[in-house]
């Protein structure tokens, strides 16, 4: 009976829990060498023969590399990466090509589709098969044995198709948000540089619709070297802030904080899926404040001179290897804003000495509390918040509409593969 009851459940493993009206019928077992016409890495090509000149697009494991005069590839294939971080990885390709020796490239036969077995696959999460965890690499003669439960090609194609506009909204979605991005970081750049600025009798910003940044909206709400509102005056931040030493003297609070270049003040344990202080000694560390901001002096190609972030979450503690500040101003925005340009750091590399260690930007506390911070006044400083606000809110939205989407292909995988 047992028996019996296990071949049950196999074979009922075989049906996917979402399925297009029309089909029936269980799914079959086949190796991935069996529904491939073409499965091999490609050719190894020099850093030489690569240069935007040339006319065929070179390929390799972490997508597009440049351009050659030569291709090895010419059609739809899916590729897999081979090896280090980006072990496993999926693109696609299409056209005459040039793939490298660090990609696997695949094409379907007439059994099956390259579509499908791309979404497939990137499903399955091929670095697990990974033969090193040190230096992870994928071998062509592994991967051609895995064994999958396919459709009809008929269904595939139908799956396929209608997966493949769910990544198209994903691409629309990232590119919207890339953009937004970008305008907000260049507008930024010139608001806090003073190349632009607000007219007291033009439109307010707390309307602005920055959606799709059409260029048009910094036209309309700013004019160059208006004279209208007052000068900027310039302040030192130890005028505007206050340095926090404040340690976990008790070591009641355990929320770990690091600052990330890219993501700002997060959760440790959160960032690095791991805790890395250690959770019984904590004394030594400072006490963040939410709204406290953070500077971390380690510089990377993000953080030229090292992020200040503003801590958004809670109450938690840090390092002592970060300066801890907050401001005396109720205006936490606009600064929030200006440490997200880059015009605070010709001061920083000014006062920096670079003998110490490559990686961090050594700065003594009296020059960094010397730091020149923009102080306009309170209507422009309120209408540069507005506007950058409204920019932010469009981005957070767009992100939203972005994490939604990835959550909903990622559900329908779950019950459209077996």
């Amino acid at each position: 009976m047992q028996t019996v009851n296990a071949k049950y459940k196999k074979e009922e493993k075989k049906i996917p829990t979402l399925r297009f009206p029309g089909f029936e019928g269980r799914w079959m077992e086949k190796r991935l060498g069996e529904l491939c016409s073409t499965f091999k890495s490609g050719t190894g090509i020099t850093s030489e023969r690569i240069s935007n000149n040339g006319r065929y697009p070179v390929f390799g494991g972490n997508g597009l590399r440049g351009y050659t005069n030569s291709f090895t590839h010419d059609g739809f294939y899916f590729l897999i990466g081979r090896q280090g971080a980006l072990c496993g990885n999926i693109n696609s390709v299409n056209g005459k090509s040039y793939i490298s020796e660090h990609a696997i490239a695949a094409a379907a036969n007439e059994t099956s589709d390259t579509e499908w077995l791309a979404q497939r696959l990137e499903f399955y999460k091929l670095n697990r098969l990974s033969e090193s965890s040190a230096q992870p690499g994928l071998a062509v003669n592994k991967l051609v044995r895995l064994r999958l439960i396919v459709p009809s090609r008929s269904e595939q194609k139908k799956i396929a198709s209608f997966l493949s506009a769910v990544d198209q909204k994903i691409q629309q979605l990232t590119r919207k948000k890339e953009v937004l991005e970008l305008y907000k970081k260049g507008v930024m750049q010139k608001i806090f540089s003073r190349e632009i600025r607000f007219k007291p009798d033009g439109a307010d910003f707390d309307s602005a619709q920055p959606a799709g940044a059409r260029p048009e909206v910094e036209k309309s709400r700013v004019v160059e070297r208006s004279r209208n509102y007052p000068d900027w005056e310039e302040k030192r931040l130890g005028e505007l802030a206050k340095r926090i030493t404040i340690k976990n003297k008790d070591n009641k609070i355990t929320f770990v904080l690091t600052n990330s270049a890219v993501e700002g003040v997060v959760s440790q344990r959160e960032y690095f899926d791991k805790d890395i202080a250690n959770q019984n000694n904590l004394k030594g560390y400072y006490i963040v404040s939410k709204n406290d901001f953070v500077y971390n002096p380690r510089i990377s190609s993000s953080a030229p001179v090292g992020p200040i972030k503003r801590n958004n979450l809670k109450k938690g503690v840090m390092s002592p290897l970060y300066t801890i500040f907050c401001f005396n101003d109720e205006n936490l925005d606009f600064f929030e804003f200006f440490f997200e340009t880059k015009v605070w750091h010709r001061y920083m590399h000014s006062v920096a000495n670079f003998g110490v260690r490559h990686d961090r930007l050594n700065i003594t506390n009296d020059d960094f509390f010397k730091l020149p911070i923009p102080s306009p006044s309170e209507e422009e400083r309120r209408r540069i918040i507005c506007f950058l606000r409204s920019i932010s809110k469009e981005i957070e939205f767009i992100k939203i509409q972005l994490t939604q989407t990835q959550k909903f292909k990622k559900g329908l995988l779950q019950q459209m593969f077996v």
